[in-house]
């Protein structure tokens, strides 16, 4: 019986847009063990990605209400569902995916069963239909590769995506705190990823960051840029987020990583170009490309342009200028989503879905 609550609980996982695919080992029903009680898997099925109050969870699930409005807290304080507050108003509860969602909110209570478990497991949530067609984050530019020749719309610029907002929270990169838990550290920083309006209130209740002011957040972004982090933003105009990655320790850069032409994956508007005739070999673009994209041939940078994600840290630090970037073709250019719904909508569909449980 208590297997059945996880598996029934994997479905509703997978009927998300971000999925949650079954697998012969049962590495997922693991995950699900080491993360729920059966009690919380069994609550966790009545939820949508609609934030809802108690009261409809509780008629849903036949529960009094305030058994579901005490449960309901729980979970989200343990980083099992999303917790959404307004002044004035009382909690809403949603569903949270598992990935970008219920793993990032277990930076604090890592163990290495978890971490050897998810590990195993992402290959396979990263190969699933839909990951590819709409990338759950996208990549843009450090600023410092942006030259005023280029046309960046808002939402491709980080320093907008500051502005725009009004809460900020800095968060540990989950990515880099499991690396170094295993004996793997990149040295690169760990409290440096941001979050921002619900997301941020949502971190901040649950211990997982720090608020912060914009100009913090800004200088982070600097920071980013100065040790070769790619700059992950969610996949909306309006982001939520921007993940600040390595390609050594971030599980979806790795997966594009090993994917012959990471750059049919990543959702970017932008490329490298190269001038080999003013190129001196310095290597420097070398050591800072997360994809391989770049290597010394006969002491001259070579670029390769499929391995290319538009990030832009070799262009930032190329002492002769001998790199850009460049705006793709327009049928090259992915579509991005206005919001996070939308996108969650997008998803779904490409994953066969007619739509996220509860839209």
């Amino acid at each position: 019986m208590t297997d059945e609550i996880y598996r029934k609980l994997a479905r509703h996982l997978d009927s998300l847009p971000g999925g949650f695919p079954p697998t012969e080992s049962g590495v997922e029903l693991r995950i699900l063990r080491r993360l729920f009680s059966p009690d919380e898997a069994g609550l966790a099925v009545y939820l949508t990605l609609l934030p809802e109050e108690p009261s409809a969870v509780a008629q849903r699930a036949k529960i009094p209400l305030e058994d579901a409005a005490k449960r309901l807290e729980e979970m989200a304080t343990k980083g099992l569902i999303f917790r959404m507050e307004s002044e004035g108003k009382s909690p809403r509860y949603m569903a949270a995916q598992f990935v970008i969602g219920i793993w990032e909110y277990h930076v604090n209570d890592l163990d290495p069963e978890l971490i050897r478990d998810t590990n195993e497991y992402f290959p396979i949530l990263f190969a699933q239909r839909g990951w590819k067609e709409v990338p759950p984050l996208r990549t843009i530019p450090v600023g410092r590769s942006l030259t005023p020749e280029v046309e960046v719309l808002p939402y491709e610029r980080a320093e907008e995506i500051v502005r725009s907002q009004d809460r900020f929270l800095v968060a540990p990169c989950i990515c880099r705190r499991e690396h170094a838990m295993t004996g793997k550290s990149c040295g690169r920083p760990e409290e440096i990823c941001l979050v921002f309006g619900a997301g941020a209130d949502y971190y901040r209740r649950n211990g997982l960051g720090r608020m912060i002011d914009r100009e913090e957040a800004l200088e982070l972004l600097k920071k980013a840029e100065e040790t070769g982090l790619v700059l992950q933003p969610s996949n909306s105009q309006r982001a939520v987020n921007i993940c600040c990655c390595c390609g050594c320790c971030c599980q979806i850069l790795k997966a594009m990583k090993a994917y012959p032409k990471p750059a049919e994956l990543v959702s970017s508007p932008f490329v490298a170009s190269l001038d080999v005739e003013t190129c001196v070999g310095c290597g420097t673009c070398v050591e800072r490309c997360q994809m391989e994209a770049l290597r010394l041939d006969n002491d001259v940078a070579a670029l390769d342009a499929e391995r290319c994600i538009g990030c832009g840290l070799c262009v930032s630090t190329c002492p002769t200028d001998s790199l850009a970037l460049i705006r793709k073709p327009k049928g090259e250019q992915r579509e991005v989503p206005r919001n996070v719904m939308e996108a969650f909508l997008k998803r779904s569909k490409a994953r066969g879905n007619q739509g996220p449980p509860g839209s």
